[in-house]
This record gives structure tokens, sequence and C-alpha cells, in this order.
């Protein structure tokens, strides 16, 4: 096991890295609060399903509960439940993650089976057909929700021609014709301890916490010597069975999208749609920016979605809605999604105000591009910065799922503590040149969606 610890200065975080020889990295820390929180990270989104299969990766985080050799349907939230710990899990287009949260004393005890239910779902035939139900109507829910739907629209002209474009549930025909076979392969082939990042954060040792979680995957201790030949073989298989081979892994020549991003706009495109269910219209500008793996290029453009569109001093929120009352609601994002990013502003508002609200967010966007931001706004958004960085270190799972989503997606824990810094460090003119190079207020997506 090789080990480093990752504190060079006094800081709120002192974190250390292992690695065990399976591939499998450990991501510890003793914090002095009665909890311990275990983080199961794994690279295996929707972006990596190909079409016929879209939705897998979520369905199969739902069969994962569903029992092992070791533990029947249902064991183990009962043996979760009876201690008093909590578990939950999610998944997103570029990972999925399972957790667990327990007292310290029970670690010992819940950990391996958090850890089983991962690596050793059963995946039987009829427990997969009837979790199918379950999906399909988590799916037809998500399909009622108005702003599920505008975001589904937002994402497909988003991310036009990549994989993000899709939902991560699946569509329901696609859901329809899984079969449980497919999806034993598909987990065979990517939860393996080389693609995963195990966190634990609480009140243990860290020896302690990295000794149970090590146990744990103790039995694939030959995985990374045996995953070739795996990979190999059921890369044959679906490119038999499906004709979408899974050599997608490492080769990415036979993928339907583009292997990263969507191209930037060169016009502005517009999309309108009718939701009869909305009381008011939505109007949605979006351009297409950096993704986590140009992490670099993402500070600034964080700064001004928070100067744009975050509370009520924020100025679009003070020019469209306070002042001139054009909105009822307004606000912008910087989404950071593995491979690409989204930076967009969201409005809702009457039907006839549409045009004159795109042109008030378009005046804004290019007073950016001509104006130095102020000293002050500047300030505001770094102490909120600051403030959200020490807030969301109160807890041992804050922590946890801090550490497993820089770990897992970007393979550094650094970024993670230095975020507030690197905010600090975007001065005025670094702003203005973020806004000149992807806010053009002559190239970006329309998606409208109105009541009528």
């Amino acid at each position: 096991m090789i080990s480093s610890t990752l504190t060079k200065l006094p800081r709120l975080n002192a974190p250390q890295l292992h690695y065990l020889p399976n591939g499998l990295t450990i991501v510890a820390e003793q914090m002095p609060v009665d909890a311990v929180n275990l983080n199961l990270w794994l690279n295996v989104g929707s972006y990596v399903e190909p079409d016929a299969i879209n939705g897998m990766a979520h369905f199969l985080e739902h069969m994962v509960f569903k029992g092992t050799e070791r533990l029947v349907s249902g064991e183990f939230e009962r043996r979760i439940e009876e201690r008093g710990a909590v578990t939950n899990a999610a998944t997103s287009q570029d990972y999925t993650h399972y957790h667990v949260t327990c007292a310290p004393q029970d670690f010992a005890k819940l950990a391996p089976l958090q850890i089983d239910v991962v690596l050793n779902p059963t995946i039987a035939d009829d427990a997969f057909e009837r979790e199918r139900l379950v999906v399909l109507e988590e799916i037809r829910r998500s399909e009622d929700n108005p702003r599920r739907r505008v975001f589904t629209r937002v994402m497909e002209l988003g991310f036009a021609n990549s994989p993000y474009q899709r939902g991560v549930l699946g569509e329901e025909a696609v859901i329809c014709q899984l079969q449980a076979q497919q999806m034993r392969d598909f987990h065979a082939h990517w939860y393996q301890p080389q693609s995963m990042t195990a966190v634990v954060v609480g009140n243990l040792p860290v020896e302690d916490l990295v000794s149970v979680v090590a146990e744990g995957f103790s039995e694939y201790g030959n995985c990374r010597d045996l995953n070739q030949e795996l990979h190999q073989a059921l890369n044959q298989k679906f490119s038999q069975q499906h004709n979408q081979a899974f050599s997608l892994y490492n080769n990415y020549q036979n993928y339907p999208y583009q292997k990263d991003v969507a191209v930037p706009f060169t016009d502005i495109i517009r999309q309108e749609y009718v939701d009869e269910t909305l009381q008011q219209a939505r109007l949605i500008l979006l351009w297409r920016v950096p993704g986590l793996n140009q992490l670099n290029q993402t500070y600034a453009l964080d700064i001004l979605s928070g100067i744009l569109g975050h509370g009520r001093t924020s100025r679009l929120v003070r020019d469209l809605r306070e002042e001139r009352g054009l909105v009822s609601h307004i606000g912008a994002s910087n989404m950071n999604l593995q491979k690409q990013g989204l930076f967009y502003i969201s409005a809702q508002c009457a039907v006839e105000n549409i045009p004159e609200v795109e042109a008030a967010i378009l005046e804004n966007i290019r007073t950016l591009q001509t104006e130095l931001v102020s000293e002050a706004e500047i300030n505001r958004i770094c102490k909120k910065v600051a403030n959200r960085f020490i807030f969301s270190n109160e807890t041992p799972s804050d922590r946890a799922s801090l550490y497993g989503f820089y770990q897992s997606l970007i393979g550094d824990l650094e970024p993670a503590f230095d975020y507030p810094l690197h905010i600090q460090r975007q001065a005025a003119d670094d702003l203005m040149q973020a806004a000149q190079d992807y806010l053009s207020p002559d190239a970006y997506g329309v998606v409208v969606v109105k009541p009528n």
C-alpha cells in the first residue's frame, strides 16, 4: 500500500490517500464528530452508456440493494436500520456513488455490508423485473414534473450530439427492453476497484478506517491482473449481442457521439415549446463552456454566475425583478460536468415580456464584456464561497462527498481545498476576459417554454 498525506500547510482538511494493489483508491480522514461516513464512488454514469442501454447505470443503482449471496433482499437495509445508520445512493452523468453513515462503534460491522452490496449484487431475474416497474414509475414522475421537462429541453440543446444530452434515468422504451444479464455484464465491466474511490471520514483513527475498507475489498486482490481479460471478454460479448461494443471503455471510435463535447454555439439557436401546465413562460439562455477537465477555466465563470444571478443583490435579480418588474424569478448557474460545462440564465416571466427580458439579459452580458466588475461585487462572491466551503466541511458526510467528487472526477483532492483560493485570485480583468471568451451575446442557445 502506498500512502501520502495531503497536508502542506495547516488547514481545515487533512485526508490521507491510500492506494491498494488491486487499484482501489482510499481517501481517509479522522474527524472529531461522533459518526463515520463511507462513500463509494464509481466512474460510471449515463455518459458511458450506448443508446441501446441508456439508463442502465441508474437502474443498476437500484438493483445493488436487492441482495447478494451473503445478504438476502432486504437484509442489508434491516441491519443498517437496526443500528440507527442511514444509507443512500445517487447516479449522475459522470458517476455513481453509494454511502452509509453510522456510529463509529458500528463501522467495522456495517462497512463490509455496504461494500458487499456494491461489489456483489446477484441481480436476480425476478427482482430485476420488479425493480424495472419502480424505475419506469420514476421516469413517469419525472416526465410529469414541469421543471424537469424544461431542464430536459435545456440539456438537449446545450449538449447536442453529446451523451450528456440524454437523461440519467433513460427512456421508458429502452428500460422496457433491458435484460438482467445485460446488467450483470455491465456491473462486471464497470464495478471494478480501479474504477472506484472509497472515501471514509469519521471519528476513528485513519489506520482503522483504512483497514476496514481494505478488508472489505480483500477478495479483489487480483482484480487489476484479471480485469483486462474480463474486459476483453465482455467487449466481445457486447459487440456480438448489441452491436455496441463496450470497448468504448478504452476506445471511443465506435461511439455514436463525439468523444468530448458539443461545440460552442456559432449563432443564435432558438427552440420554442408549449407546456400547458405552466402559469408563466420560461426563458433560458445558455452557452457551452469548459467542464471539469479544464478546471482552471471554470473559476471565473463561477464568479460571473454569482454576479449575475445569485441572491437579491445580484445584477439580473436587481435589474429585471426588483427594479423593472419584468420577471418573477431569475437566476444564473455554471454547470460543471466532467467533459463540458453549461452556463445558463433562467427566467420566469409573462409571455409578452420574453423579448424585453432576453434583451435585458444580453445587455447585462455586454456590460460584463466592456466594464470591469467592481471590487465590492467580487468580494461578495468570495465571501459566499469561503463560507459555503466552511459549511460544507461540518459533517463526515459533507467531507466524504467533497473528497469523493474531486478524487473520482478530477483525480486530485487539492482543487477541492483550494477552491476558495482560486476564486479569490480572480481579478476584474479575468472576469471580463471570461465573459468575452465564453458568453457571446451573438452566439448562444435559447429555450422558450410557453404556457399556451
